[in-house]
């Protein structure tokens, strides 16, 4: 899709530009008193939790914003395939995948040999993500991403929306009654910032509260929450610009590193025409900061154009530009548990996205480690909110997120310095490099941490099986399950399995058949089956609520090998009649065939087979053989209740 041709216009890019306006925000309305959850900020960590749990009726969330309505120009604009994988998960990969710039292809540029003044092409490569998932790397502005979020939560079964013009006053959270899951234990008040009614003070008593609202978090700091890491020491300038340019790689992801000038990381953005530049400028003085360096977009374009001689480069316009600097910083802790604490507290507050961890904006993973962090949360927030998970589930927030969020800053100091000409100061001094094959290196090793799709959690009671991990070896416990092709037997359709794992809060249970036919009684497979559907120690029994869809805590799909198989003949168990007209569900058995094995693409043991748990946040929970029903009892048993 092309747009922005005659200047850049935020809002809906399936509207034409000419008639392209921004949504308006909603209408004001009073805050509620009570909630379960209440959200603080509107950025992509709040909206992405805001988006779960909307679709949950009987949980009563509110968002609330400071700004006056949603974003228009976003600082953001890389989505890795692990959030494309996420917004599948929402429904609305879609769009995105229509809209996005797709990235395929990276260029680096490095002083001429032959006159160190001007810049040349060393090499163009194919970017080292293709091929870890089936999305590609997508650019598109964030503000984008934001309504793609927010259309979903307006048409949820809540109608949620935000609440914006809301200042955070004060948060206070009575230690008193944390532990008492019946109650409201959090207290946040606000000051309404809109022109109407400056001034007026509204406050709301919550279950749990999640703060989203940015680096400089009034949640975290009302939590006693510190930030701990390096202070920014380089300042960079970001601007968003519809250029004319003889550059011949202005339409590819291009690291340009200059002999005296300093460096640019060019983005090529959606529609055909936009650009991201990030221009490098100079080592920050002790205590200064980026914003006083009195720098204007037009100082900005002239070192771009001193960096990329001998091409040329002219603006035609900014449609969005700003200044930051280079720092790493980890909250200390993730959630109001202070270290020390005796086990089996259950958190009421947390933080997430850049309210508990700070980087530099170059490698495009704020966006991409904000959203997953409470795309990780949001699931757990409903299980123990309906009764159905023990609250300890609450406490694996922090202990999967924050290692993530160390692996985040370690991978952005060092991508800061690759793609700096001049050191930073100290310790990145060593870092520093004067070659953009450093650069390539560095992507080519970190491709499936900045890719999203190598994130994986630890072994605990939530992931677990790993002495199983041989029976599916593609399927690395703890990661997020890797979708790969199947056919649905029931009408001979190739499906990604991946896109069965919705954003509902629902477990799923993968059965990947054995040798044996599932149609013979006596195989493991057949075994499996009849033991979900009928044993009083089957996790689909014991927690499905009575007089529920079998599949609406634990959804069963199964793979098999064999090519002679029809729907008909299988167990009434994997295409249940539900809802209230008692319709079959077609859609839960799949086949492999040549062009669509995922056997053979996943690593799975064909004489054995195996079964797969896949958690509500599409991660790797447990992998078992067909037989371990007792196992895999045992597994749920240990957090989920009736």
């Amino acid at each position: 899709m092309q747009f922005h041709l005659n200047g850049f216009k935020p809002g809906n890019y399936q509207v034409p530009d000419e008639a392209r306006e921004p949504d308006p925000p909603p209408p004001m309305a009073d805050l509620p008193k009570e909630v379960d959850v209440l959200i603080v900020g509107c950025g992509p960590a709040g909206l992405a939790l805001a988006r779960q749990l909307a679709d949950f009726a009987n949980i009563k969330t509110c968002i609330v914003e400071q700004k006056s309505g949603p974003m228009l120009f976003g600082q953001a604009d890389g989505i890795s395939c692990r959030t494309m994988e996420i917004m599948e998960a929402f429904n609305s990969s879609e769009l995105l995948v229509k809209e996005a710039y797709q990235l395929h292809q990276n260029a680096f540029w490095e002083p001429d040999a032959r006159n160190p003044q001007r810049i040349k092409r060393t090499h163009k490569v194919a970017d080292a993500r293709l091929g870890l998932s089936e999305f590609t790397h997508g650019v598109v502005n964030q503000a984008r991403l934001h309504d793609i979020l927010l259309d979903g939560m307006v048409h949820s079964i809540t109608h949620l929306v935000p609440h914006y013009n809301r200042r955070l006053l004060e948060l206070a959270v009575d230690r008193s009654l944390t532990q008492d899951l019946r109650a409201h234990p959090v207290t946040a008040t606000f000051e309404r910032n809109d022109a109407s009614q400056s001034g007026k003070v509204e406050t709301v008593k919550a279950r749990y509260v999640v703060g989203c609202d940015g680096a400089r978090s009034v949640v975290r700091k009302s939590l006693g929450i510190e930030l701990q890491g390096d202070s920014a020491n380089k300042a960079w300038g970001v601007m968003d610009v519809l250029p004319i340019t003889n550059f011949p790689d202005i339409r590819v992801k291009s690291f340009i590193q200059s002999k005296d000038n300093g460096a640019v990381m060019l983005v090529p953005r959606e529609g055909g025409y936009l650009v991201r530049l990030y221009v490098e400028l100079d080592l920050l003085g002790k205590d200064q900061r980026a914003s006083q360096l009195n720098l204007s977009a037009d100082d900005l374009i002239a070192r771009a154009r001193r960096i990329m001689n001998p091409y040329w480069l002219e603006v035609k316009e900014v449609a969005w530009w700003s200044i930051y600097e280079v720092g790493q910083r980890v909250a200390e802790r993730f959630d109001d548990i202070p270290a020390g604490s005796p086990d089996g507290l259950v958190p009421r507050a947390f933080v997430a996205g850049d309210a508990c961890h700070t980087h530099s904006p170059k490698g495009g993973w704020g966006l991409n480690t904000s959203l997953p962090d409470t795309f990780n949360l949001g699931w757990k927030l409903a299980a123990v909110l309906q009764g159905g998970s023990h609250p300890k589930l609450l406490r694996t927030y922090e202990a999967e997120r924050r290692k993530v969020a160390f692996m985040l800053i370690n991978a952005d100091r060092e991508m800061s310095a690759l793609v700096a000409t001049r050191p930073h100061a100290g310790k990145d001094a060593s870092l520093a490099k004067t070659g953009t094959v450093d650069i390539e290196n560095f992507i080519a090793r970190q491709n499936g941490f900045i890719a999203g799709t190598s994130i994986g959690y630890d072994e605990s009671w939530l992931c677990t099986g790993h002495e199983n991990q041989a029976l599916a070896s593609g399927f690395p416990i703890g990661q997020r399950f890797h979708s790969a092709r199947a056919v649905r037997v029931a009408d001979g359709r190739p499906v990604q399995l991946g896109h069965l794992n919705k954003a509902d809060g629902r477990w799923r249970i993968f059965i990947f058949g054995d040798a044996e036919s599932p149609l013979d009684a006596a195989s493991r497979s057949a075994g499996l089956i009849g033991f979900l559907a009928d044993a009083d120690t089957s996790p689909v029994k014991k927690y499905t609520p009575a007089g529920a869809d079998v599949d609406s805590v634990i959804e069963v799909c199964a793979v098999f090998q064999q090519q002679d198989l029809a729907i008909e003949d299988m167990p009434d168990f994997l295409w249940p009649a539900k809802g209230k007209y008692g319709l079959r569900d077609y859609e839960k058995v799949f086949q492999t065939n040549e062009m669509h094995d995922i056997f053979e693409q996943r690593g799975i043991d064909r004489l054995n087979g195996c079964i797969v748990v896949v958690r509500p946040d599409q991660h790797i929970a447990n992998i078992l053989p067909l037989d371990a029903h007792a196992g895999l009892s045992r597994f749920f048993d240990g957090f989920m209740l009736r």
